[in-house]
This record gives C-alpha cells, sequence and structure tokens, in this order.
C-alpha cells in the first residue's frame, strides 16, 4: 500500500521500491479493494525480498514495525513507522491501516521536498 500511495502522491519525481524480509506470494485481495476504494490499483504489483542492492541505493529505508530481529541492518537513514500487519483482521482494520499509511507517505514526501501541506 505504501508503495502504491508513493508512486500515486509523488508525481513521478521519486521512486519508491516495496519489499520485505518474508514476502508473501501474491498482495493481498483485501489490500487490493481498499486502495482500489481510493483511487489506487496495485493489482499488478509483486512481493518482493529486500535485497542488499535495494539498500544500498536508497536514500531512506522505511521499515513497517517489523522489529529488530527480523529486519535487515541498514546503512541509511532509517525511520520505523511502527504500523501493524492487517492480515486476518478483516477490511475495516485494513482501511485503519490504510489511511494511517497514506498520512506517513504524505509526511515522507513533504520530508522530500515533494509534497505539501
Amino acid at each position: 500500500m505504501a508503495e502504491g500511495f508513493f508512486k500515486a502522491m509523488s508525481r513521478e519525481k521519486a521512486v519508491a521500491k516495496s519489499a520485505g524480509n518474508a514476502p508473501a506470494a501474491n498482495i493481498n485481495p483485501v489490500a487490493i479493494q481498499v486502495m482500489k476504494e481510493v483511487g489506487i490499483d496495485i493489482s499488478k504489483h509483486k512481493p518482493k525480498p529486500i535485497t542488499a542492492e535495494m539498500v544500498k541505493e536508497a536514500d531512506k529505508v522505511i521499515l513497517m514495525g517489523c522489529g529488530r530481529n527480523a529486519c535487515p541492518i541498514v546503512p541509511k537513514e532509517v525511520v520505523d513507522w511502527q504500523i501493524e500487519d492487517p492480515v486476518g483482521k478483516g477490511i475495516e482494520k485494513f482501511r485503519e491501516i490504510r489511511d494511517l499509511i497514506r498520512s506517513e507517505v504524505e509526511e515522507l514526501l513533504i520530508d522530500l521536498g515533494i509534497g505539501s501541506k
């Protein structure tokens, strides 16, 4: 969801790549549904594992509350949004997390000098 918001809101002024330590085989259908509700189609996105190359190329690494033992150590500016995983918690939790992610992405774009309040 974060990559979808970033791509839509950055107007191609920056690039985001979403990846995880143990990515699922497919994007969660509920995540696709709640993003479509706000006009963003993430159905073509593919989960991917985080790589050392991704971290090396990144200007900023955003963690989503994965915990110290699960997340890679990265030699970059790291921000941990501490966002709960909504999987298995119903569509209302997905909507809550979607809206929280949108807010965090808006703030990130402001910090990057791309967005505005």
